[in-house]
């Protein structure tokens, strides 16, 4: 017969302690400070090694311009394959924090390795488990990336996005235009 759980030790708790202190509740915005980079998850095995991202600088008195949507004309190219996708990341299933880092990575990446066009999946969200928890939560993800590709921080490695076609994802996926690098 069991008696519940048993307490902690003094060395689960100290370590308990050390990982609750680097964790962002889910629905807060994650602290940070204005120029501020941080390095990106600890890649796995056989990846490259992770570095700090570090957006291109602007030319003093110049701002890079907001992402646009992508055209239709572009769009059904992408999807009957006329435009070929360069790379693509599969976000979903990762928390906010550690899809943030993973895009930032590999909008930067892509562009350093001179791609045009990239797929990002962030999934559709799953139907809720219980009848407590709204629609609304569903899909965070499918939410957040559209927001976070306009950010001031990304906007140096995006020229536009939109919707990708039923075949690459559907609402569930994003046609990414990545910005050419300057010299």
């Amino acid at each position: 017969m069991s008696r519940g759980p048993r307490p902690p030790s003094p060395e689960e708790l100290r370590l308990w302690r050390s990982v609750t202190k680097k964790v962002t509740p889910i629905g807060r915005p994650a602290p940070e400070a204005e120029g501020e980079d941080r390095k990106p998850e600890t890649p796995s095995q056989g990846a490259k090694p992770s570095r700090p991202i570090r957006a291109p600088r602007p030319k003093p008195g110049s701002t890079t311009p907001r992402p646009a949507d992508l055209d239709r004309r572009t769009t059904t190219r992408v999807a009957r394959g006329r435009i070929t996708i360069d790379a693509r990341v599969d976000l979903h299933g990762l928390t906010q924090e550690a899809a943030h880092r993973r895009l930032a990575a590999f909008l930067h990446d892509t562009q350093a390795d001179g791609a045009g066009l990239v797929l990002v999946i962030t999934g559709k969200g799953s139907p809720s488990r219980s009848d407590e928890v709204d629609d609304r939560d569903r899909g965070v993800l499918r939410r957040v990336v559209p927001k976070w590709l306009r950010l001031a921080r990304l906007r140096p490695f995006v020229v536009g996005f939109g919707e990708a076609a039923r075949h690459h994802g559907g609402g569930g996926a994003l046609y990414v235009r990545i910005r050419c690098r300057r010299g």
